[in-house]
This record gives structure tokens, sequence and C-alpha cells, in this order.
């Protein structure tokens, strides 16, 4: 009797232990057949759930041992370098691995048929023995045969009507294989008019031939190393990555490229293409399932070796990384929000170091953390771009104080030399960008009268005003109409304060009339494809201003512009947050590097309210350098990262006093346990309601941990990941865990 297999099996049901495997043994009709990364059915607890097969192996493990139900797909849907990357997701984020392992497999789960067009064609050598006997008897079939043999590879349609039949008729013959029919999967191609012979090459600076140079050695050696491409604005290094990535391509390994905004992907798809044709794949979230999938075969199969997209692409299957790049690794979008909060730039690392392959990270503004990595001494490798290609000088910086614009009489959100440069670039046929990091028109709405705001019912924010005369929530999307009277005291007196994007569009309309102005905001990029038309509708000189939030910040290469005008530097300077010194210095440097792109110098202008904060100050004189060192020196006084690793404990629930209990009774916890360990050298912070204490109904709490030693850090949290499994703390209520938290909000 041959050996019995048994299979370990991750099973998705929610509050088990996690990592916990049972025990299944394979049925006959699939000995031989199942493999790891097969998904199956099982029974469990009276009922049949999935999971997935993690271990095989002849060993039974415990006594009374269920069989597997059956198989949920036919092929496996991971191999054993996903599971691995799952795992270590789930170890290191402090989640279940079968979250991590959906994350990783996502466009598989997701998947739909794509259409498979038929075509027919004649099944036989000769027809002239069809054609004597059909004449007569059956002339439309006869007329069928002769157009299929005329016309190889028509559709059932197609082929009926060139016959001048029914498709009946077409479908008597196949069925008596007197045709033959084919199907053929149509790939669904995010971007098909990304057309390229990829031959598409640029001279390298003598900057760039040395940073590809230092790449390039660790390449060829296939050795693991991580380097930090710190280059200005418009310094070129997207022709560094090409350079890299043809050496691996050369040397027969896979490349991942990762941006970090949506927004970005047209133009890197159009730059990629022309360079490397149809080895380019691309994903990212907001393609379709179908497309999604398709790519993810391509990758899969090998006929992909070019990955192109947003953080999800960095869980792409590729066999063999040699070079992972991530572009502007800065950017806050690379942290996923929902479990599992993973940070791409973490798992690219991860996934580098497993394969030897090199991690580039590139970035105008790196973060804090990545340039500590960088400094002599340190793990990563520093190459700089001081300056931009052919010699391009960085744009001029005036920043305007707005307290003197309303001491002078002008209340309006443009200053006056602001208007005046735009008139005046108009008037040279030159392009501007206008910055403001809020959409919607107003974005207060109050009560003159009695003080009252009107928020959201459902998060404990504001509501902003757009243009349909509608409220909205941009947390929870709730809208309700805007009311004339006070809903608090039945006043007239509604005022709306604030500025959005809409409002700025609606003020320029009125203060450079005639000027061809197009909006770039969360509210018009909702369709598909509608960031590629208006950034193509731009870049061809199709407007003359445009006006948007932080997706137009990054990235953008249009020469035609030589303008920016950032309305209020402070949105982002004053957040609960002790990073929004570095995000506010990143944004005003990033957008201010969209100018003085082609022939004709750039200029950028700041509005603030705040001039002398050293953020705008070092940003305004394109000095990164200046911002580290004064930001590094406070984070080091008060022990936040890079100093130290965080942690950040988030509950939610429909019922406020639960919430609260529930994160007092979470403090309590981290209180016994860093109390066995070495307690004094963990910092915590909480429980306190969180910045965004109400959201989509839920009230919300957090606990936020910290320490310059991660090895006691990890251990308290091992140890509360063991004796609890980071259940949810209640009925009704939800804990998440944020290793490496970028936001509090």
């Amino acid at each position: 009797m041959p050996d019995v297999l048994y299979a370990d099996i991750l099973v998705e049901v929610p509050g088990i232990r996690p990592e916990k495997t049972y025990q299944y043994r394979v049925p006959p009709a699939l000995t031989g057949f199942l493999q790891v990364g097969h998904r199956v059915n099982v029974p469990f607890g009276g009922r049949n759930v999935t999971g997935y097969v993690v271990g095989l192996g002849h060993e039974k493990a415990i006594l009374a041992v269920k069989d597997i139900a059956g198989l949920a797909d036919k092929k496996p849907l991971f191999n054993k370098e996903q599971l691995a990357m799952s795992r270590w997701m789930a170890d290191y984020y402090f989640c279940d691995t079968v979250q991590a392992l959906n994350a990783v497999i996502a466009p598989v789960l997701n998947k739909t048929t794509a259409r498979r067009p038929a075509s027919y064609y004649y099944n036989g050598d000769d027809i002239k023995q069809w054609r004597r006997d059909l004449e007569k008897r059956a002339p439309k079939s006869l007329a069928v045969l002769e157009a299929a043999l005329r016309n190889p590879g028509l559709t059932r349609a197609k082929l009926a009507a060139v016959a001048g039949v029914s498709p009946s008729v077409v479908d008597r013959l196949a069925a008596k294989r007197m045709l033959r029919v084919e199907c053929q999967t149509n790939r669904r191609d995010p971007y098909p008019g990304e057309k390229s012979d990829g031959t598409a090459k640029f001279a390298l600076t003598p900057e760039q031939q040395r940073a590809v140079r230092e790449i390039k050695g660790d390449l060829v050696k296939n050795r693991h190393r991580v380097f930090l491409l710190h280059g200005v604005t418009g310094s070129g290094k997207t022709e560094v990555y090409m350079s890299c990535i043809e050496q691996t391509l050369r040397a027969g390994r896979q490349v991942i490229t990762l941006v970090p905004e949506i927004s970005l992907t047209p133009q890197m798809v159009k730059v990629f293409r022309e360079r490397f044709g149809q080895m380019v794949a691309v994903l990212h979230s907001r393609m379709s399932d179908g497309e999604r999938y398709d790519e993810w075969t391509r990758i899969e199969e090998g006929l992909a070796p070019v990955v192109l997209g947003a953080r999800s692409a960095v869980l792409a299957p590729v066999r063999d990384p040699g070079l992972i790049i991530v572009d502007e690794e800065h950017e806050w979008s690379y942290k996923q929000e929902e479990t599992p909060r993973y940070h791409a730039r973490a798992v690219a690392l991860y996934r580098a170091q497993q394969t030897k392959g090199v991690l580039v990270l590139g970035s105008a503004t790196p973060s804090l953390e990545s340039y500590c990595r960088a400094l002599p001494g340190g793990v990563y490798k520093l190459v700089s771009l001081e300056k931009r290609i052919e010699g391009r000088n960085l744009p001029r910086v005036h920043i305007v104080d707005m307290r003197s614009e309303i001491r002078n009489g002008n209340g309006s959100i443009f200053s006056r030399v602001l208007l005046r440069k735009i008139e005046e670039k108009i008037h040279n046929n030159e392009q501007t960008i206008i910055f403001l990091n809020r959409r919607g028109l107003n974005t207060l709405v109050v009560c003159r009268e009695c003080g009252f705001v009107v928020k959201c019912p459902r998060c404990d924010v504001s509501l902003t005003y757009h243009t349909d005369g509608r409220l909205r929530c941009h947390y929870c999307h709730f809208r309700v109409k805007a009311a004339q009277l006070c809903p608090d005291c039945g006043s007239r007196q509604v005022g709306y304060f604030g500025t959005g994007t809409q409002r700025v569009e609606h003020e320029l309309q009125i203060a450079v009339p005639g000027a061809r102005i197009i909006r770039m905001d969360s509210d018009t990029t909702t369709r598909k494809g509608s960031h590629q038309r208006i950034l193509e509708t731009f870049s061809g000189g199709g407007a003359d201003i445009l006006v948007g939030t932080q997706m137009i910040a990054k990235g953008l290469d249009i020469p035609g512009v030589t303008l920016v005008g950032v309305i209020n530097a402070d949105l982002t300077l004053h957040m609960p947050d002790f990073r929004a010194a570095e995000r506010t210095f990143q944004l005003l440097a990033q957008v201010a590097g969209r100018t003085g792109r082609g022939e004709t110098p750039g200029e950028v202008l700041i509005q603030t309210y705040t001039p002398d904060h050293y953020a705008v100050d070092a940003a305004a004189r394109h000095d990164y350098l200046r911002f580290f060192s004064h930001e590094l020196e406070l984070r080091r006084v008060m022990g936040y990262p890079p100093f130290s690793k965080m942690v950040r404990f988030l509950i939610r629930g429909g019922n406020e006093q639960s919430v609260r209990e529930a994160a007092e009774n979470m403090r309590q916890s981290l209180d016994v346990f860093t109390t066995a360990g070495k307690g004094d050298k963990i910092l915590i912070a909480g429980p306190a309601p969180a910045p965004l204490a109400r959201l989509k109904n839920y009230y919300r709490w957090h606990v936020i941990i910290w320490s310059a030693d991660y090895r006691v850090l990890r251990r308290l949290m091992e140890d509360m990941w063991r004796a609890t499994g980071f259940a949810p703390p209640g009925k009704g209520l939800h804990l998440s865990v944020d290793v490496d938290p970028m936001s509090i909000t």
C-alpha cells in the first residue's frame, strides 16, 4: 500500500492563532497532483472553508485526520518564494500569514476570465470531397466551408456574414468537425497605445556615468547592495535607472521599478516602453482585475522581465529580481494603510537580500531614515547627482510673506506678485503649475452667528463645499446639499472659509480672464485614464495653468512649465505629526522641481504665513543637507525615528466608551509587558483619541510605543503576539498594529 500523503493547511478563518496550520489527508484522487501553493476546500468546525497548502509529507501528526474536500483552483497560486515572503511580512508586521499571502497573490484571487474570441478554419485537405455532395443537398454549408477556406481565422459572426448564412449553420459544421475552432486569449493591455521599437536612448552626463558605474559594479557580480541615489530634481535619475536595467537584463535577471503615485504611471510607462517595448508589465490599483491578472501572468511566465508599478508591484511574481528600484523612495504612499501594513521599501529590501540583488532608492529629498543609513559608515552607499542635465539651473525660489499681503490690503488667496507672474508667463506662451494640497471649493462651513461648524456625521472632520452645491467628506464620501440656514441656530449667516483646488481654479478664472485652466485632483481623476488625459492635455499645450494637489508635485517632466506657485505652504506644516516638517520640505522641494526643465529657466513662488520656518527656508534654498541637519537634531532630542523604532496600536469601534476602555486596557497590558522586560528602554504615549477621533462612524483611540533598542521593542511585541495574537479587544472592536507608522492621524 503506497504511503498516505498529508498536507499542512493554512485556513482562512479569522480568530485562530496566527500561523497555525492544520493537517489534512490528501485523497487518492489528488495524490501526485496536489502541490504547495494550491488553494483547497477543507472541512473546519462543521463547515467547509478555503485554505492554502503550505507543506506536504507522509508523517501523520494527529490521530483523527480529515480529508481535503477538493481543489478551489486547478493551478497553484503561489510558489515557495512567495510563501516565504508572506511569512516574513506576517512576522515583521505582526499579522496573519493568510492576510499577507492574500496581499501577495491578490491579482490571482481577483482574476477575471479574458474574452476568448473563437477563430474558424476549414478542417480538411481538399474541399472537392464535400462540394459534389453539398452543392444540391446543403448549399449553405458549402458556402460556409468555401468561405472558411478562402478566409481562414474568421470569427463565427464574420464567417456567417461572408457566406451569407445564419450563424447556426456555422455551429452545425463545427459540431460535425467540418470546421476547426481555435480560441485565443486576448491580452488586456492597460496601455495599448504605448508601443516602441525599444531604441530610445540618451547620452549620459559625467555624473550619470559615474552613478551607473557604481551601481553596475555590484550588478555584474550578483552582489547584494543598497544604493541611495540622491539627485536634485531634473538631474536625470530615470536615465540612470534605464542603464542599470539594461545591465540586469543582459545578465538574464529581472527588474522591479516602483513609482509612488498612480498619476506618475502613464508617464513612466511611456518612458519604459520606449526603451524596453513589450518586455514591460505594469501593475497598479487603477487597472481592472482582468488587466492586473493578465500582466501578473505575463510576469509569472517570464514574458515581461521589467515590472513597473505602484506599491503592490513589489509583490510581483518575479523569479530572480536582480535589480529593484524605488523611485521617490521618501514617499508616504509606499506604506499600505490596511493589513498587512507593509512598506514597499522594506519589502524591496527583503527581496533584494534574498536574491543577492541590488536595491536602488532614488529621491531628491530622501527620507531621514534612508539618508542616515547612507552616511559614512552606514549600510547604504550614497550616490549623488548634484547638477541638472544639460547644464540647466535649479529654479529661483521666492518666499512670499502672506502676512504682508494682508497688511497691505490684499485679502486674496493670490499674492500680487504671483498674479503678475502668471500673466507674464501666459503672455510669453509659457505654462504654470499652481499647487495646493487640498481639494474642494471651501474647506470650512461656519455659522458666523453661533460659531457652529458643519461636520461629517460619521467622521470628526469638517465638510468641504464643492462647486456642485454639496458638502462632502473626503474620508467617508458622505454628501449632503449645502444648507442656506445654520443647522444649529437657524441663522442665515453661514460663511464659507478656507481654500481648496476648486476655489483656486474659480478665483484664477476671475483674476486671469481668458487663461486656459485645468485641474488635477481626486475629484477630476475618478475615471480610468483620467490622469493620462489631463497630463497629455497640459503637456501638449492645451492649457496655460494646471491646478492640482500632491499628485502633480512629483515626477512630472513638462518642459513648457516655467512657473510654480504654492498657494499655502503651511497646510502640512502644522499637522499633529512629528514628520510634519519633513513632509512639508519634501512637498515644497518636489513641486519646485517641476519647473525649469526646458530651455527657459524656471521660478517658484511659495506663499506662506511662516516664512522663517526652517523647512520652508531650506526648500527655498534647494538645500537638503540644511534641512536634514536641523531636523535630525530635533529627532535626536525627542528620541523619534530614525533614532528609534515605533509601533502604533489603533483601536476603533462604534461605541466610544468601549473604545476608550479597550485603549486603557491596552496601555495596562503594555505596562505589564514592559515591566517584565527592560521597561525603561520603551516609551509609551497614550491612550488618547487619535487626531481623527471619529472616522466612518468609528471612534478611534491609539497607544504609541517606541524605543531606541529595537531588540527590546521586538521582544515585547513577540511576547504580546504569542499571548494575545492581537485579537480584537472586545465585541464590535477592531485593533490594528502598525509597525513603522508613517502617519498618526
